[in-house]
């Protein structure tokens, strides 16, 4: 092992990727179109580390000592491991190229190659892509792209920490391809990865490296392939062969997103060097450090305590925090002030947002800020709490300040919300329903769409020229009924069943919500990773929810006057909307889930009373919020369901209420996709071949679902005989009479000229299904 060098007291476990104005976004981008070359590519990912590596030394973390994380990716961090094991499915063997150009193959597909799956990361709304293993899969060390930084940060007089998804999570991230035996899991090669991870290790020791961080969230997961305790057991097995590795640096194992307390005691006695425990999310294992036995185990090893919170933006309670590590200072453990996880899921800075109500943005903290405060508890643990009871009163007075804060408590609101009842979330029974239904005389294997067409750069043009006031509201109005008229025209042409107005109005599913109720603000510059170089601007929920007037019923109503084919209107859900807002943390969200559903119950009202007889309420994001510790799951599933029914049961029976899933793991909660009481739903389910149609099938689904057969987070155009296989497969185990087709997603990242050309092979191949060609 290289020579023992303590991480100094202050450190983060990654910062946003993207750029303070999403420079690698549009270098990716760029690169992708042929506009650019890849040297090009490189050298903007090249100045982008280098700012970062900067900015995070001027917020106060130490240029030595490995306490800046070198968390940099070109797409997602699961995908960097894949490249640096050399673990390239065999059905990418034939490409070409670069190792970058591989790289992105992996990520998007080509014309020969679907892509690898996608699937939320944990509990979060970012996605990775799903490694494919099988017993001959290759692993071969590949650490150029961890060395190369190593350099650039050694060249700025910076020992930075390289980063790396660990082994265990790794492969029980991964899925088993299609080449491999039956019963094959990829944690069966535990042992061949972990002879891979030692090879890295010795190779960025010999560059220079004096830490890596090795991230293992899946210790804190109870939805994974094995149980938790199975988990820490093979973490213990492969830490014991790669801390036993006689050339390595020292090694920072990561447990973030969820609570390790139980695991935390093991976890101190591994040999390595560090111990990262979420904070925030979990705690600390009381008996253990009331005993000693937690100090014990920690005796050689550091504890990077993650008290400042990764996932939301609000100010964290520093005298709180600034409390656990005194305790664990007190108790004798060499204790590390750090983030519960990776702040690559929250904005840069909150200075960067001029629009923000000043006393609103005395409440926020963003990257940096995160930083600074990690930065002034390391003090305190430096210096003693004295030194920086200016930083804590200061919070402590701002935190106060908030609570009295008009908005934040509305008596109307809260009042609406305790007078709810259970029968405020139930609709008529679903055979009525259906009965009902037959009105809108919709045939077998119905083609519709997800909801959003492409925003071109026609409409962000216009967007943007009524923001700045060069075009009046008349004028951006007749703009959007235009762009409204030619995507309706266009579906009848293409032959969908039931269409969409497009969404031309909206710039996000969830910002058009914020920007029209109450209690939420928006941000400027706030961008956040959600895959690749897809972002989002997260809506900031800090008051108490309620719908000022009807938000989407004149684009819907005007919509619906242009065709005899049903036009659906399109809400985004409740969960969906808390799911990607950074949502208030002074009250349970199940509280507000409920304000948020009944604005979405007046909506609805509104949509009906104008003539809308399909209401899609889209929740993409109900898996992804579920709790990864079991015991806090039943939950979450009961006031995530409530909420959405809370929202849907006031229609009547003859209106068809549809809900919107997207990359999940549907086994696990296909109750509660059941529980919606949707009378359609629609799932993600073209990347998987359709694995979810199993469940469905099993469960005894009794309503329409549309599993996708397009893929729309891809450029492919996939051809009328694979959308058709995908028909055939999901109609063999789902009734004729339940199925829908229709694509995967919105379709609003995505060109028109692939989208005409995907969805005409969609129609024509659900046509020829219908037919029994």
């Amino acid at each position: 092992m290289t020579a023992t060098t303590p991480l100094p007291t202050a450190t983060i476990l990654g910062y946003p990727r993207l750029g303070r104005r999403r420079e690698l976004k549009r270098a990716i981008e760029s690169f992708w179109k042929g506009q650019s070359d890849e040297a090009a590519l490189q050298a903007t990912a090249h100045e982008l580390r280098a700012a970062t590596r900067t900015r995070l030394v001027e917020l106060g973390l130490s240029v030595s000592g490995g306490a800046v994380p070198e968390s940099f990716s070109f797409y997602d961090q699961v995908l960097d491991a894949t490249l640096a094991l050399g673990a390239i499915p065999h059905r990418f063997a034939d490409i070409a190229g670069s190792d970058l150009v591989k790289y992105f193959a992996l990520a998007r597909g080509d014309r020969d190659h679907q892509p690898l799956e996608m699937t939320k990361w944990f509990d979060t709304n970012y996605h990775y892509s799903v490694p494919e293993l099988d017993e001959r899969t290759p692993l071969t060390a590949n650490p150029a792209q961890l060395v190369a930084q190593l350099a650039e940060s050694a060249a700025q007089g910076i020992e930075s920490r390289p980063v790396l998804v660990g082994p265990v999570t790794y492969l029980l991230l991964a899925k088993a391809s299609d080449e491999a035996s039956e019963g094959f899991q990829p944690i069966d090669r535990l042992d061949e990865v972990v002879a891979v991870y030692v090879e890295l290790l010795a190779k960025l020791a010999a560059a220079g490296a004096t830490w890596v961080q090795l991230d293992e969230p899946a210790l804190v997961s109870d939805s994974l392939a094995v149980p938790r305790d199975e988990t820490l057991a093979l973490v213990e097995r492969a830490y014991a062969q790669l801390g036993a590795a006689s050339s390595r640096p020292q090694i920072l194992l990561t447990a973030p997103y969820g609570d390790s307390s139980q695991a935390l005691t093991r976890l101190g006695r591994l040999p390595v060097e560090a111990v990262q425990a979420d904070l925030v999310r979990g705690s600390l294992p009381e008996d253990a450090l009331a005993s000693g036995d937690l100090a014990a185990a920690f005796s050689d090893t550091q504890l990077v305590a993650g008290v400042v919170d990764g996932r939301n933006i609000w100010r964290t309670n520093l005298r709180t925090a600034f409390g656990i590590l005194e305790r664990l200072q007190q108790a004798g453990i060499a204790v590390v002030a750090g983030t519960s996880n990776s702040l690559q899921h929250v904005p840069h800075d909150v200075n960067d947002e001029t629009r923000l109500d000043a006393q609103l943005a005395s409440w926020l903290a963003f990257a940096d800020q995160k930083v600074e405060q990690v930065a002034v508890l390391a003090r305190g643990l430096a210096e003693g709490a004295a030194a920086i009871e200016a930083e804590l009163a200061e919070v402590d007075a701002i935190l106060a300040a908030r609570a009295e804060t008009a908005g934040v408590r509305i008596d109307t609101v809260r009042s609406r919300v305790g007078a709810v009842s259970d029968g405020d979330r139930d609709r008529a029974a679903e055979e009525d329903r259906r009965t009902a239904q037959r009105a809108l005389d919709i045939p077998q294997l119905a083609t519709t769409t997800i909801g959003s067409f492409p925003q071109t750069g026609e409409i962000r043009k216009a967007r943007a020229a009524f923001g700045t006031g060069e075009i009046d509201q008349e004028a951006y109005d007749g703009f959007l009924r235009a762009e409204i008229e030619r995507v309706i025209r266009l579906q009848e042409e293409i032959g969908l069943d039931v269409l969409v107005h497009g969404e031309a109005e909206r710039n996000d599913m969830v910002q058009y919500f914020a920007e029209l109720l109450d209690g939420f603000a928006v941000t400027e510059n706030g961008w956040v990773q959600s895959y690749g170089t897809r972002a989002t601007r997260p809506s900031i929920l800090w008051g108490d929810v309620s719908r000022p007037a009807p938000m989407t019923v004149a684009w819907s109503a005007y919509a619906q006057s242009l065709t005899d084919r049903p036009v659906k209107g399109m809400l985004t859900g409740p969960v969906t909307i808390l799911a990607w807002s950074f949502v208030r943390d002074d009250q349970p969200l199940a509280d507000t889930a409920s304000q948020v559903a009944l604005a979405l119950r007046d909506e609805i009202d509104d949509l009906v009373d104008a003539g809308i007889r399909i209401v899609q309420v889209d929740e993409p994001a109900l898996r992804e919020l579920l709790p990864l510790d079991a015991d806090r799951q039943p939950a979450y599933l009961d006031w995530s369901v409530g909420a959405f029914r809370l929202a849907t049961s006031g229609a009547a029976p003859e209106v068809q209420i549809h809900t919107h899933l997207c990359y999940s793991e549907f086994g696990e909660i296909i109750d509660a996709v059941d529980g919606l009481d949707a009378d359609v739903t629609s799932i993600e389910a073209a990347r998987s071949r359709m694995d979810v149609v199993e469940p469905l099938g099993d469960h005894g689904y009794s309503r329409g679902i549309g599993p996708g057969v397009y893929d729309i987070h891809s450029p492919r155009v996939p051809s009328v005989d694979e959308q058709q296989e995908l028909i055939r497969i999901a109609a063999s185990r789902i009734p004729g009479e339940q199925l829908w087709v229709n694509p995967d997603c919105g379709l609003k990242t995505r060109g028109y000229e692939e989208t005409v050309a995907s969805l005409t092979n969609l129609v024509q191949a659900a046509r020829a299904v219908r037919a029994g060609a």
